[in-house]
Order: C-alpha cells, then structure tokens, then sequence
C-alpha cells in the first residue's frame, strides 16, 4: 500500500555552487507523474540552452520509490551525474521530486569521482536550503446522523483531521467531511458506534 502522506518540494528552489571554477546550478521541483518530470526537465533546458550540460533525475511516489524513476547524464561520462543525483534524492526524505544540475564548465576537468561527488553535493546543497511541504492523501466522506449527536460528532472530527465542507439540516443533519485517507477507517468505525450504528455513512464521488 502506498504511503499515505509524505514530504515533496513545497515550491520550484533553485541554488549554486561552484567547484574548481565549473557552475553548478541545482533547480528543485515537484513532479507527481513522469510527464511532470519530462516536461520540467524540458524547461530546464530550455532556460539553460547554453549549458555544458543539464543532467537531471527524477522519482514518482514516497520517499525512496524505486519503480517510477529517471536520469541522464546528458553528456557527462557515464554514471557520473544522473545515478548520483538520483541516489541523493532517494536518500532526501522526500517525494515526487526532480533534479536538474545545470554546469557551466569552468576549463578544470573534475574525473570521474569528482564529477560524482560534484553532483551529488550539489543536489544535497539544494534539498537541505529547499522548503519541504506535506503531501497528504485526501478522501471525502459524507455522514447522515440525527440532530442529538451534532456536537459530539463535531468534537470527534479534530482527532482525525476531518474538515467540514459543508452541512445540510433536514430531518437529520449531513455534512460533507474531508479528512486525510490514512484515518477514514477508524473515523468510520468511531461514527458507527457514536449512534449505535444508525449514522448513515458514504463516499462521494
């Protein structure tokens, strides 16, 4: 089952660095699909058209996701560029998250190690200075219940995130509740045994 909530770039950061004269320059953002990503990483490039090269990597999903992934070297020697890049991010904490390392080469060729410990540094530079976000994965639930139980219900919502979008009083009182997926099972149960199970409970679509 996939993890319910998780942290991902709250905005698009970007930084730089310099090593032995070579400009790297890290753009961070959050891409939830790998269309996302292609098309951030295509951006990317076009800002930078000038680029010795624009060497990027991505993941889809919770933090460390394996199964949606990309990289490139774009031009650097093999594996010195994407693969590490790609190793820091599944190392961040974070999810749904793109890399782009834009180097400007500054005439100092790095080798092999270098090149990794350069890219790598420059996407842990950019996740420690970037502001993480929470990623939750909401549900809505609508509840039909008898007017006696309002305010009881009312005071059992906090304990599950539940946020009322809205309320319709008839014969008895509905509301409209959004809460985070990962509770809506126990707020359920919680719901049913308040009334006796008389609550009316579903899902909208």
């Amino acid at each position: 089952m996939a993890k319910a909530r998780y942290l991902i770039p709250a905005e698009t950061f970007r930084c730089e660095i310099e090593i032995k004269r070579s400009r790297f320059i890290t753009t961070i953002a959050m891409t939830d699909t790998p269309e996302a990503a292609h098309a951030f990483v295509a951006a990317i490039k076009e800002e930078f058209p000038d680029a010795s090269h624009n060497c990027w990597a991505y993941l889809v999903g919770p933090p460390g996701s394996t199964d949606r992934i990309g990289l490139s070297d774009d031009g650097e020697p093999h594996g010195t560029a994407g693969k590490p890049m790609l190793t820091a991010l599944q190392h961040s904490g974070l999810g749904d998250i793109s890399a782009v390392v834009t180097r400007y080469f500054g005439g100092t060729k790095l080798g092999t190690g270098g090149l990794v410990k350069a890219y790598t540094e420059a996407v842990k530079v950019a996740i420690e200075q970037m502001t993480p976000a929470e990623k939750i994965d909401w549900t809505q639930l609508r509840v039909t219940f008898a007017y006696p139980l309002l305010e009881r219900v009312e005071l059992l919502l906090p304990e599950h995130e539940a946020v009322i979008l809205d309320r319709q009083y008839a014969e008895q009182v509905t509301l409209e509740l959004k809460l985070p997926q990962e509770n809506l099972s126990e707020l359920e149960t919680r719901l049913t045994d308040l009334s006796a199970g008389r609550a009316t409970l579903e899902h909208p679509e």
